[in-house]
């Protein structure tokens, strides 16, 4: 099979889908791999170690799309990548379609077949693709609020851990999942007090018992978050519904509660954010201010750390990776874990959250991806 991979072009986006090594993988199975020139230069992986490895390397991004009948990429096509996507292409990346209605509709109407990392599941309902990059981010929202609950950053001025006679910073953070549990460990660390938030009481009890420090686990209910508000320095949003929108748990007039130079970091915000006056911001124009309460909203944290996140990416993804370029679409519909990543197929939606989101008609993925293998022109061809 044909592997396109090119150079990610969302803002600040540094990361690449696949390091070089993983590239040989591919090539050693007997896969043709395009890198499009440069893609690799954020991460600090040279044009010589994808060359080294066996792949060919290309100048545009408008020669890896053609060439490519599987293309892995790290974030969602952006409009500008729109005239690429073509009937036949397996597209493997973050999708987010749940906040992406344009995206998801252009993909139905080329009849992409467009497998979500976020949504690929395994046996035990984990989310094994997504899980890497939310340990990221989750580690990153604590260093983040730490800078900028500093005064010349916008924040209220203060350390995450105190000192002697006067109190650390009192964090709350809103769902205990990866995200979640990875910033109260670094928060935790920091000498910072939690309160941590969630409606599973047996992941709260787990978090409890094996994170060290001043952590508070609170049931979810709009008064329990409604009185952790009234004393946060700064709020952590890193709600999760597979697939779906985050649910808006904190509304406007409830940034009242919250002190003036009070910091938000909604990780949720590429699923529409669980915070009501949460909006997309970019690394280089991180924050904003809503009554007096600082807002960050960078949908891409981990293309910060773009080395550590493209590394773990690809331990994650690789296999999944490696199966469908092995087995084509057929493998993809013998795999269950696979199979629930695919959101498009042959002009179908194959995810209910996201057709229950957009009022679309919803065909379950190992039906849909009959469709596409019963139509030749849509099923690229398999090395054997």
């Amino acid at each position: 099979m044909n592997i396109g991979i090119p150079t990610e072009i969302k803002r600040d986006e540094q990361r690449i889908s696949l390091p070089p090594a993983a590239v040989s993988d591919f090539v050693h199975r007997g896969h043709r791999v395009y890198v499009q020139r440069g893609a690799g230069a954020g991460s600090g992986f040279l044009d010589s170690e994808y060359a080294s490895c066996g792949a060919t390397l290309l100048a545009t991004a408008d020669e890896i799309w053609e060439r490519a009948d599987l293309v892995i990429k790290v974030k969602e096509p952006l409009p500008s990548e729109y005239n690429f996507l073509r009937p036949g292409l397996i597209l493997f990346t973050y999708l987010h379609l749940a906040a992406e209605e344009t995206l998801t509709r252009v993909l139905l109407g080329n009849r992409v077949t467009a497998v979500a990392y976020e949504t690929v599941s395994d046996a035990r309902g984990r989310l094994p693709l997504l899980e890497p990059m939310s340990e990221v981010a989750g580690r990153m929202a604590a260093q983040v609020i730490s800078h900028h609950l500093e005064a010349p950053h916008g924040g209220r001025g203060v350390l995450m851990g105190g000192v002697p006679g006067v109190a650390p910073a009192h964090v709350v953070i809103l769902g205990a999942g990866t995200v979640g549990a990875n910033a109260a460990k670094i928060a935790l660390g920091m000498g910072a007090r939690v309160s941590l938030l969630d409606i599973n009481l047996e992941r709260l009890r787990h978090l409890s018992e094996a994170l060290p420090g001043s952590l508070t686990t609170l049931y979810s209910t709009r008064s329990n978050i409604v009185e952790s508000l009234r004393s946060a320095d700064a709020l952590i949003g890193s709600v999760l519904i597979a697939g779906a929108k985050a649910p808006r748990l904190v509304t406007r007039d409830m940034l009242a509660l919250m002190p003036a130079g009070s910091v938000i970091v909604d990780v949720a915000v590429d699923q529409g954010g669980c915070v009501e006056t949460t909006r997309p911001t970019s690394h280089s124009d991180p924050t904003y201010t809503i009554d007096k309460v600082l807002h960050y909203g960078v949908a891409n944290m981990p293309g910060a750390v773009p080395r550590t996140s493209s590394l773990a990416l690809a331990n994650a993804t690789l296999p999944c990776a490696l199966t469908i370029a092995d087995g084509g679409l057929a493998a993809l519909a013998k795999d269950s874990a696979l199979a629930a990543g695919v959101n498009t197929a042959a002009g179908h939606c194959a995810h209910p959250a996201v057709a229950q989101t957009f009022g679309l008609d919803y065909v379950e993925p190992w039906r849909a991806l009959q469709f596409v293998l019963s139509q030749p022109q849509l099923n690229p061809a398999v090395s054997q």
